[in-house]
């Protein structure tokens, strides 16, 4: 695909991967030009100036607006190619106590994005971004993107094989982003040497926002319409990921606090039945509408993850 003739649209895009995806973008792909869609102008400014410090003179415009107000949506929209949806409450306790408005945001907000791009006849492509905890939900957060994603897959049903095309991607936690558990562990061992930790058996799938740009471009490159995208990613404890992060030979102590509401233990992100449509490539699976035979049944869960990461790897990781 060429993206030099492609006007992008990232919604949510001053977030930790919006801002990846379109230095990534920038760096290695040229596009015409990149719109970043957010409400939040502090953000905006610090991302417009980040952008001009490191690009000379940068294709991207700022446009100040929120998901839950479609016309405006619609405005931002107007003459772009490919969307890419990041936008959506994020944290699981804030989504907990605060639901209706996670479900205006998350579910409604995300089907303005739907509308919009189905009424735009210069959209070709959108990428919804997803997470492991739309699998088997038990949160709220979890539960609305489930919602999020049947949306984007079933949108498709209204373009009818033609553009716009609607896919989504989903992976687990990543190390570096906003509200990772890295600057957590940094900012209580700095303050007085104890770390909390939720229970020391816990496990996650685990990625950088370096490696998740990356995934999500070529998963735009390759996408037909209605995949559901899924990197292959290795799995840690969360007692390694404390480890890799705090000094060599540190002398923590770690307070073991339980489980915050609606949190798991171990993350899934593929069920059972979703792997009787599933396909493995290199580098990741990509579940189909359709059955796939000869249809081989698993899940893709944390803990029992074929892939873990050493200490040595997780610091590898953080760094780069």
């Amino acid at each position: 695909m060429n993206w030099k003739n492609k006007e992008v649209l990232c919604i949510g895009g001053t977030g930790s991967l919006g801002k990846a995806l379109t230095k990534e973008l920038l760096t290695n792909y040229s596009p015409k030009g990149i719109r970043i869609f957010s409400r939040d102008e502090l953000k905006q400014g610090e991302m417009r100036h980040e952008l001009c410090s490191e690009f000379n003179n940068p294709p991207v415009s700022f446009l100040i607006g929120d998901i839950r107000d479609r016309k405006r949506v619609e405005l931002a929209m107007k003459g772009t190619n490919l969307v890419v949806h990041c936008a959506a409450l994020k944290q699981v306790p804030s989504c907990e106590f605060n639901p209706m408005e996670a479900i205006k945001t998350n579910i409604l907000g995300s089907q303005n994005v739907l509308l919009s791009a189905l009424e735009n006849d210069s959209v070709e492509k959108v990428m919804a971004i997803s997470t492991d905890k739309a699998c088997y939900p038990v949160n709220l957060y979890g539960g609305t993107k489930l919602c999020m994603e049947h949306l984007f897959i079933d949108g498709n049903v209204y373009s009818s094989g033609r553009n716009p095309r609607f896919s989504c991607c989903r992976y687990g936690n990543v190390l570096g982003s906003r509200g990772s558990v890295v600057p957590l562990f940094k900012k209580q061992y700095a303050k007085n040497k104890t770390v909390t930790v939720t229970d020391p058996k816990m496990t996650r799938f685990w990625i950088t926002l370096n490696q998740v740009a990356k995934f999500i471009i070529r998963s735009i490159e390759d996408m037909a319409g209605g995949e559901i995208f899924i990197p292959k990613m290795p799995s840690a404890s969360i007692l390694d990921i404390m480890n890799a992060v705090l000094p060599e030979n540190h002398n923590a102590e770690i307070k073991t606090i339980g489980i915050r509401p609606g949190e798991k233990l171990h993350e899934v992100l593929i069920t059972k039945e979703e792997s009787l449509k599933m396909i493995s490539e290199k580098g990741r699976f990509v579940i189909k509408q359709d059955p796939v035979l000869p249809a081989i049944e698993f899940e893709y869960r944390s803990e029992t993850n074929a892939q873990w990461m050493t200490v040595e790897e997780i610091k590898q990781m953080v760094g780069g």
